[in-house]
């Protein structure tokens, strides 16, 4: 496991949004041009850390979600039995392995690509739409242990260029153009990234308890993920 303290020495960064919609939202508008300027190290890091109390995002903790997300991912599914791996929730529903190449595709075609758009082209260039389907093809003939490989190697990947970038504070206000949602910060698709693992998790969790459904017989009533709807597919 990667020690996130190491990859990124000094991530406490996080944003505040110079827009009328984050006043609206109680955010404090201050934009990070006059708010670091002039202001020593000790100074700097105390501003930083009262944003990430105003705002509640943290590239540290975030990162620190990313990083262990492979790992979860594979000691919850790595070696089960196909119930817990194949099975779904009934027609038009993903089953783990489902998950894991969908999870697969994001990686490859979703969160970094959509952060260079925002660092190069910022809302001049709309986001390409994200095809959430796209693992029914291309997952087909691999196994699981393969889509758990793939994906750690992936998100790895992934998080060294992250690192590389060596993002600003300025960096994370940043804006690009998602598709159905419109302008979004540099700092919500990092977040987002984080929260789909996730949301994700959670659905794997819902999907394999599916299949104990009526095994558990009348302890159904006390199972919370037995009667929990929606979540992703």
């Amino acid at each position: 496991m990667h020690d996130y303290r190491k990859v990124f020495p000094r991530p406490r960064v996080s944003v505040i949004r110079d827009n009328t919609a984050s006043q609206s939202a109680g955010c404090i508008v201050e934009p990070w041009s006059l708010a670091l300027s002039g202001l020593s190290p000790k100074g700097r890091d105390m501003h930083l850390l009262m944003m990430e109390i105003s705002t509640g995002f943290s590239v540290a903790e975030a990162l620190a979600l990313l990083i262990r997300t492979p790992a979860t991912l594979s000691a919850l599914l790595r070696g089960l039995p196909d119930i817990w791996v194949h099975r779904n929730e009934g027609r038009d529903t993903w089953s783990a392995f489902d998950i894991m190449g969908h999870l697969i595709v994001g990686e490859r075609t979703d969160w970094i690509p959509r952060l260079r758009i925002i660092l190069e082209k910022g809302e001049a260039r709309q986001f390409d739409p994200f095809d959430r389907l796209a693992q029914f093809e291309e997952s087909q003939g691999k196994s699981l242990d393969q889509l758990l490989d793939d994906f750690a190697r992936l998100r790895k990947e992934n998080l060294v260029t992250l690192e590389t970038l060596n993002l600003q504070p300025k960096d994370w206000t940043r804006r690009g153009k998602h598709p159905s949602l419109g302008v979004v910060t540099l700092s919500e698709l990092v977040a987002t990234w984080a929260v789909h693992d996730l949301t994700h998790i959670h659905q794997l969790s819902r999907v394999m308890a599916h299949q104990y459904r009526n095994a558990v017989g009348p302890w159904s009533a006390y199972l919370g993920v037995l009667q929990c709807a929606g979540h992703s597919a």
